[in-house]
């Protein structure tokens, strides 16, 4: 249980995948977590915000991520003070699009797989009620180092933002010409950067398969497995 100025602060959950929000939702409540709002999309959330008036939001980030952050910016605007913590099967929020300075100030963001327990959570939760109104920037919550180890984190983060950006682009189905055109910049700087991802990636040339395809493969699993 987390408070606010002696009361239980009011939670508003959202989550695009039913299974995990009433999962959420029921757990929090078993732990006194005051749930005020369940939302299964932005459109739902962005009214319960407004009539419910939550304290703090816990917010799924997975294929919709410019806009949950976008929503999250509206919520803000409206509660400066209002607590936001994000869960995510994502290790680097540039894969979304996202730099640190597009997260709002103070949020916690907690990686799915280091998740032990539920106080996890809801430690997070309170976190964020006091980072959310003295300006701290946003932060990643209890990364454990054998998940900091893992290999395929490793390779994200040697990857440069100009990179990540392209295999992004990749990924959505765009060809060289196109990303060309959308980054500004000459096919053959693309066609040189997307040999350099896929050399980090470990994808050797291979007549059996498809670059582009086994590119978009590797995004979509960091990213984390469709769920719908």
């Amino acid at each position: 249980m987390f408070t606010k100025q002696g009361s239980t602060a009011r939670v508003l959950l959202v989550n695009d995948d039913s299974f995990e929000l009433a999962t959420m939702a029921a757990s929090l409540r078993l732990h006194s977590v005051n749930v005020v709002g369940e939302a299964p999309n932005k459109f739902i959330a962005e009214n319960l915000f407004l009539s419910l008036s939550p304290e703090a939001v816990l917010i799924d980030l997975q294929f919709s991520g410019e806009a949950a952050i976008g929503l999250l910016q509206k919520m803000r605007k409206v509660n400066p003070a209002v607590g936001i913590v994000i869960t995510t099967s994502c290790p680097d929020l540039r894969l979304f699009g996202l730099l640190e300075r597009n997260i709002p100030a103070g949020t916690k963001i907690i990686l799915k797989r280091s998740i032990s327990d539920l106080s996890v959570v809801t430690g997070a939760l309170a976190q964020s009620l006091i980072s959310a109104q003295d300006g701290s920037k946003m932060n990643w919550i209890n990364l454990h180092t054998s998940i900091q180890k893992e290999s395929f984190i490793s390779v994200l983060n040697d990857l440069t933002d100009i990179q990540i950006e392209t295999l992004r682009l990749v990924a959505q189905g765009l060809s060289n010409s196109e990303i060309a055109k959308v980054r500004f910049v000459s096919e053959k700087s693309v066609e040189q950067i997307v040999a350099r991802i896929a050399h980090h990636l470990s994808i050797s040339p291979d007549r059996r398969r498809n670059l582009r395809v086994a590119l978009a493969g590797e995004y979509f699993k960091w990213l984390g497995a469709p769920r719908h």
